[in-house]
């Protein structure tokens, strides 16, 4: 009696272990599971980004957000717009990593889009970030902020959108 196993035995026995242990939830998963299933607005460490009133109009103010290796830029525009906070509703916020690439994009303040160097993306900041033209297909991921009138803190507490280079916002 031989006690040879084919390869063709072999590789259904492993595979079908490597399927069922991949199917297993691990500790990450369980958190992910918590959080809305396929969404990219995950709850975040909320993050000061400053005072409305020390703002100045259509001029980029640089932080990370929900950690350091995500840059984001926060404007207050100078006109109420879709998403904007604060006592005008005018102050809005992005990731600046292009959605293409990862390239950082640089706010242009004449234009008031945000604009990639690499690959000429450019990025309506009044629209939401809204992919204009370039090769990116996707808009910058808007950052949710909120907005405290009693002591005129601008707060990060949220991202609407999926940053680059994750398959998720789980960090």
């Amino acid at each position: 009696m031989s006690n040879r196993v084919s390869r063709r035995e072999f590789l259904k026995f492993t595979g079908g272990v490597a399927a069922g242990a991949a199917a297993l939830p691990t500790n990450s998963e369980a958190a992910a599971a918590s959080a809305d299933a396929g969404s990219t607005v995950l709850p975040y460490k909320a993050k000061p980004v400053g005072k409305a009133g020390g703002l100045a109009v259509n001029q980029a103010v640089t932080f990370t957000f929900p950690d350091a290796s995500s840059p984001c830029a926060l404007v207050k525009m100078g006109t109420p717009v879709p998403g904007g906070v604060g006592p005008n509703r005018d102050i809005v916020a992005y990731s600046t990593l292009c959605t293409h690439m990862g390239c950082p994009v640089a706010y242009d303040a004449g234009q008031k889009v945000f604009k990639c160097p690499c690959h000429f993306s450019m990025f309506d900041a009044e629209k939401g970030g809204q992919m204009i033209c370039g090769q990116a297909t996707e808009n910058l991921p808007r950052v949710v902020l909120s907005y405290n009138a009693k002591d005129d803190a601008v707060t990060a507490v949220a991202i609407d959108g999926l940053l680059y280079g994750r398959q998720s916002n789980i960090l």
